[in-house]
């Protein structure tokens, strides 16, 4: 809240009700003061009060708010008969909002529910300027959590809380700034989708994963094939080149504690049998 407001607030204690009313109040402060005077020392219990170091007091006298602002902590004077005190907690204060039925930006239903952290900045507006400044906070609190989610898609409330909570402090916190009150943090805490949502989200993830173990599959099989062809033209340029090949082979299966028998066969013998098979093929 600002200076001026607040000053506008205090400032209404010192302007004055007409001469009557000047009168009147003159009036009654002096008896209520003869007759603490006369009931000495046991009036000073209720003229003495007390507020923590966390607690202020807004004093009305005859209705009217006290000079000075709001009192405390310690201990200070006030005239029973005239006088009324609320005290206001000024420690940060918590609380769930509790969960709200939100028709999104793409006509999806979901449940959301948030924690908003709160304090009091301004005890004279806290309690001149609204009936009750806690309820309408969290009144006001469901309200903008409502109001903002309902302009987002699913997809930008579940991958940027962060960026809707500070969205939604803003406008609380702008909002409740008359009523000397400051939003000091918004979280969004649980966002709960229906369950067909649910199932038909989890069936369009698993085949989305299912689709790129596919692509990566043939991508893989794509490289192997080339690195084939290429080793193939290689070994092709040298026939030593194929023969070494084949005896590491052997040396591998070798490798390997097994009882089969390899009986290894010269190249050059192979490739006379198929050329005289192919010969004997064509005089039929």
């Amino acid at each position: 809240m600002s200076e001026r407001d607040s000053s506008k607030i205090q400032g209404q204690a010192s302007e004055d009700d007409g001469s009557c009313g000047s009168f009147f109040s003159g009036l009654l402060t002096f008896l209520s003061m003869i007759l603490i005077i006369l009931t000495f020392p046991i009036s000073i219990w209720g003229c003495v009060k007390m507020v923590q170091e966390y607690q202020r007091a807004v004093i009305f006298r005859l209705g009217r708010v006290k000079k000075g602002g709001a009192v405390g902590p310690g201990l200070f004077w006030i005239i029973p008969c005239i006088d009324s005190i609320q005290v206001v907690d000024l420690r940060t204060v918590s609380f769930d909002v509790p969960p709200q039925e939100i028709l999104t930006k793409d006509s999806v239903t979901v449940a959301v529910d948030a924690v908003v952290y709160y304090k009091i900045s301004n005890p004279m507006a806290s309690v001149c300027n609204v009936t009750n400044a806690s309820q309408s906070t969290r009144f006001l609190a469901a309200t903008t959590l409502r109001t903002i989610l309902g302009t987002k898609t699913l997809q930008e409330i579940l991958a940027d809380r962060e960026h809707t909570a500070k969205v939604i402090l803003e406008q609380l916190d702008a909002a409740t700034d008359p009523w000397g009150i400051r939003v000091e943090r918004v979280e969004v805490k649980d966002v709960r989708l229906p369950k067909q949502l649910q199932r038909a989200m989890a069936a369009e993830a698993e085949a989305t994963r299912e689709a790129r173990a596919k692509v990566i599959a043939a991508e893989g099989e794509q490289k192997a094939s080339r690195a084939l062809k290429e080793a193939s033209l290689i070994i092709s340029e040298s026939p030593s080149a194929l023969q070494l090949r084949y005896l590491q082979t052997l040396t591998s299966i070798s490798a390997e504690k097994n009882s089969t028998i390899i009986f290894p066969l010269p190249i050059d013998m192979m490739s006379n049998f198929m050329k005289g098979n192919s010969g004997a093929v064509e005089q039929m």
